[in-house]
């Protein structure tokens, strides 16, 4: 039941059971291709959608969605940047599924995050993308993913499959409250929160295929924690977290900004005060924030994140009710 909690809370549904996110409209002057097989002849979850602007026909940076759901639910549907005009603004989109923990245990969800990302690229030229301009931006099982992607650039050990000359690094990270040490988050959980994260049938204990609070899997949990792999050439990283959040404990999100600003990485970390797991979200500052930070590390432009310093924190208040003045809609 508790596990069942996680996946309710986090706004996605099973694979399977219940409806799955509503699938926002294609805008005008967008193409889209759906259901692209990023492995040939492979599971079936392994396939993404991508959306294209038509013009001009020079080749775009690309934004890449990796959804959530504790890595048991969810699915490439939802897609928030195609819903949020990320097109409009002059981005490539894509949105990728990958297998499940009740399909395959960790490390298949980075492979297949990797295998996605060497497709993209292989099929850049086809698809008008710069394949020097790929940014990654998911939320909680979702930001655990694109956050191990920012720091696994040169870790060969999750590159497998096909197109293996091609480079799954990625330009820029935004990490939406994703677990980044899976041992440290329930010392940390908020008061009152149900989930428990040391547990045999925890979200974190059913991606690693064995029980997380067992020493004799310590080596397990370390190489599925992205904070394993910081290191100096780590893509740059924006971290949201909720302060309130039942879920994922805040800490997580402090203890990747520790480590990336030790290891000199360019990171900001921003603390939604009284933001949850995912709710109070809709401030037009965060939105500012995230605009800011893809459009300095993917589209070169000068604006406000050129200014941030190598390592920042901030703290912003949580979205006021909807219709009230500062949402953004």
């Amino acid at each position: 039941m508790v596990f069942a909690l996680a996946i309710t809370a986090v706004g996605q549904q099973p694979q399977g059971r219940g409806k799955l996110p509503p699938v926002p409209p294609v805008p005008a002057g967008v193409t889209a291709h759906r259901d692209l097989a990023y492995v040939a002849g492979g599971h079936e979850r392994q396939k993404l959608d991508l959306f294209v602007p038509e013009s001009p026909a020079t080749p775009r940076p690309l934004v890449i969605w990796i959804h959530g759901g504790g890595w048991s639910a969810g699915d490439k549907s939802g897609c928030p940047p195609l819903r949020q005009g990320w097109a409009q603004r002059g981005y490539a989109i894509a949105s990728l599924n990958y297998r499940l923990s009740q399909h395959a245990v960790f490390p298949a969800q980075i492979e297949d995050c990797k295998a996605a990302i060497r497709w993209l690229r292989a099929h850049a030229r086809q698809h008008r993308l710069d394949p020097e301009r790929f940014g990654v931006w998911g939320s909680s099982a979702g930001g655990h993913l694109v956050a191990l992607l920012g720091t696994t650039g040169e870790v060969a050990e999750f590159d497998v499959g096909s197109h293996l000359a091609m480079s799954s690094r990625v330009q820029a990270v935004m990490d939406d409250f994703g677990p980044t040490d899976f041992r440290q988050m329930d010392a940390h959980r908020l008061p009152g929160a149900t989930l428990v994260h040391n547990s045999p049938q925890s979200p974190e204990s059913r991606l690693i295929g064995a029980d997380i609070s067992d020493p004799a899997n310590a080596a397990r949990v370390a190489r599925a924690n992205p904070i394993t792999y910081v290191s100096q050439d780590d893509a740059p990283f924006l971290i949201l977290h909720g302060d309130q959040d039942p879920l994922v404990p805040h800490h997580q999100s402090e203890l990747l900004y520790v480590a990336l600003r030790a290891a000199r990485v360019r990171v900001r970390l921003n603390i939604v005060r009284g933001g949850g797991h995912g709710s109070g979200f809709g401030e037009w500052e965060l939105e500012k924030m995230r605009r800011d930070f893809f459009d300095h590390h993917l589209q070169g432009f000068a604006n406000d994140a050129a200014g941030w310093p190598a390592a920042q924190r901030s703290s912003t208040t949580a979205a006021t009710p909807a219709g009230t003045k500062g949402v953004t809609k």
